[in-house]
Parts: structure tokens; C-alpha cells; sequence
């Protein structure tokens, strides 16, 4: 793992700051005010472009993209083949994998799980111990939660 440092100044990160740690150099694209910031790890074959951040000590790892606008952020992962776009937001210790799409103002948080060519689009936020998988879209303003910290009982969709 190879530690960042900001090559020049861009929005909120000063020219010679020191930043958080990738694997190899296509890890962080060049293009754009991408960022990874100190705790932050990016990893595997990875990708973050655009202005995308990953901030805290978040993590992103195996085939996953965070682009555009998106931020990850807390203590949350993105990993395997998931892709966060445009101006989504995972935070907290929410997970986010398996072919999974975050896009749009859509917020993931807390502990949820989103998984297995799930959907969470526009303005749908899901959080708490919610759990969502298996092709199931939420869109519009769609909340999905399960009561945080922990509930038997908590949302969950998918389809068997």
C-alpha cells in the first residue's frame, strides 16, 4: 500500500497534503478532484474517479467504482463488483457489494447491507440494520430501516 499525496490544491485538499493509501496507481484516477483521504484505504482493482471521496476509514476494495460525485465515508466498505455514483453517499459502517448500485442522492448508512444487484437510486435512503438484496430497486424516496443498534425484527428485502 502506497501512501497519497496531493500533487496540487483542489477542493478542501491543499497542494502536498498527505492522503490516505492505495494499492497501485489506478486505484485513484488523476482525472477530476477525486480524493482518498489519511485513514481512507483503496484497494484490489478498485476504482475512485470524478470528484468521488473516501474519506474517514472507509474502505474500497475488490472491482468496486466510486465515481462521479459519490462519497464513502465512516467505517464503510464498498467492495466486490458494487459501483456508488453520481451523488450517493455510504457512510457509517453500512456495506455495499456483490453488483449492488448506489446512484443518485441515495444514502446507504448505520449498519444496512445492500448486496446481489440491489438498486438504491434517486432519493431512496436506507439505514439501520436495514438489509436489501437479490435485484430489488428502491427509488424516489423510498426508506428502508431497521432500528439501530439492533433489532430482530429489521427490514429486510430481497427475493429467494
Amino acid at each position: 500500500m502506497f501512501r497519497i499525496i496531493a500533487l496540487r490544491g483542489f477542493k478542501g485538499v491543499r497542494k502536498g497534503c498527505r492522503g490516505g493509501l492505495i494499492a497501485k496507481e489506478s486505484n485513484l484516477s488523476q482525472q477530476g478532484n477525486c480524493w482518498v483521504s489519511r485513514d481512507a484505504q483503496v484497494y484490489g482493482d478498485a476504482r475512485v474517479s470524478g470528484n468521488a471521496r473516501i474519506q474517514g476509514s472507509a474502505r474500497v476494495y475488490g472491482g468496486a467504482t466510486v465515481y462521479e460525485d459519490a462519497q464513502v465515508y465512516g467505517k464503510a466498505q464498498v467492495y466486490q463488483w458494487a459501483d456508488v455514483h453520481w451523488k450517493a453517499r455510504v457512510c457509517c459502517n453500512a456495506q455495499v457489494f456483490g453488483a449492488a448500485k448506489i446512484s443518485g442522492n441515495a444514502k446507504v448508512s448505520g449498519n444496512a447491507r445492500i448486496w446481489d444487484f440491489a438498486w438504491v437510486c434517486d432519493n431512496a435512503w436506507v439505514w439501520g440494520n436495514a438489509r436489501v438484496w437479490a435485484g430489488v430497486w428502491l427509488w424516489n424516496k423510498s426508506r428502508i430501516r431497521g432500528d439501530y443498534p439492533c433489532d430482530p425484527n429489521a427490514a429486510t428485502i430481497g427475493m429467494r
